[in-house]
């Protein structure tokens, strides 16, 4: 009796491989976790459920975020991030309790909904980005005192929520924050959302691990070893090419891939 061909598995395993590279390049080089790519990747190409996209989506963009930091280390030292700590701890004042209560509400909140939210919101932040594209990386925060204190924290818990709904690691939503309203630098903006995304996600993925659906994680463990491992050297490529590609076609160029996204996520609602 022959065997049955492990062709079908091979491809899934090439082409998850190939997939993970190409977002975790763009995670590496803009300071994303690539999750507004991946999540339609996963339920279009890969046929997850919904809320297993998002478990999944959740733990690819760990690897991303967690692997992009050093890669970026070049371009934007470990210093330059850590001197900013004031805005990092800011963000996470709020951004750590919203991920723990954007989780409990994804297990309740129908596929469709968390698509249509994620699809819009992403226009609107690609708008915000293009309309304020001069003023951002000024060097100069929008408020000051304890205005830009509370309305830190407010973006941070909105910023968790959205994150742990739909699996993203924030990034999209991180860097036009640091930009616009702390007027972070676009380059030092990408690794300070990444400082930022790692301790919010670990929160959300703390909470997820209660739900019976954590349970996609054990049964798909080769494919997101395989996923993971080429997030990871698209990560390094990313942040290779951060060096070399100008600051000032980094907001454009965020601003489409938010577009794009946003179309590929309306389009699985």
């Amino acid at each position: 009796m022959s065997l049955p061909s492990t062709e079908p598995l091979q491809r899934s395993r090439a082409a998850a491989f190939g997939w993970g590279a190409a977002i975790g390049s763009l995670g590496g080089l803009i300071g994303l976790g690539g999750a507004e790519f991946r999540l339609p990747v996963l339920i279009g190409v890969f046929r997850f459920a919904a809320l297993e996209a998002v478990i999944l989506n959740k733990a690819m963009s760990l690897v991303v975020v967690a692997s992009a930091l050093p890669f970026r280390a070049a371009a934007v030292p470990f210093s330059a991030v850590a001197a900013e700590w004031p805005i990092i701890v800011n963000l996470l004042a709020g951004s750590l309790v919203g991920a723990w209560a954007g989780a409990g509400w994804a297990t309740r909140l129908k596929s469709e909904t968390l698509y249509r939210v994620i699809a819009l919101l992403l226009v609107a932040i690609a708008a915000v980005l293009l309309l304020g594209h001069d003023a951002g990386g000024s060097g100069r925060a929008f408020l000051e005192g304890p205005a830009l204190w509370l309305a830190g924290v407010a973006a941070g818990f909105c910023i968790g929520v959205v994150a742990s709904l739909l699996g993203v690691a924030g990034g999209e939503l991180l860097i036009p924050t640091l930009v616009l309203l702390f007027g972070a630098d676009i380059k030092l903006a990408g690794s300070l959302s990444l400082a930022v995304s790692l301790p919010t996600m670990l929160v959300g993925f703390a909470r997820y691990s209660q739900d019976q659906s954590f349970s996609v994680l054990a049964r798909n463990q080769v494919f997101l070893l395989v996923m993971a491992a080429g997030s990871i050297a698209g990560t390094l490529v990313g942040g290779l090419l951060l060096g070399v590609v100008p600051s000032g076609i980094l907001l454009p160029l965020l601003a489409a891939i938010l577009l794009i996204s946003a179309v590929k996520v309306w389009r699985h609602a």
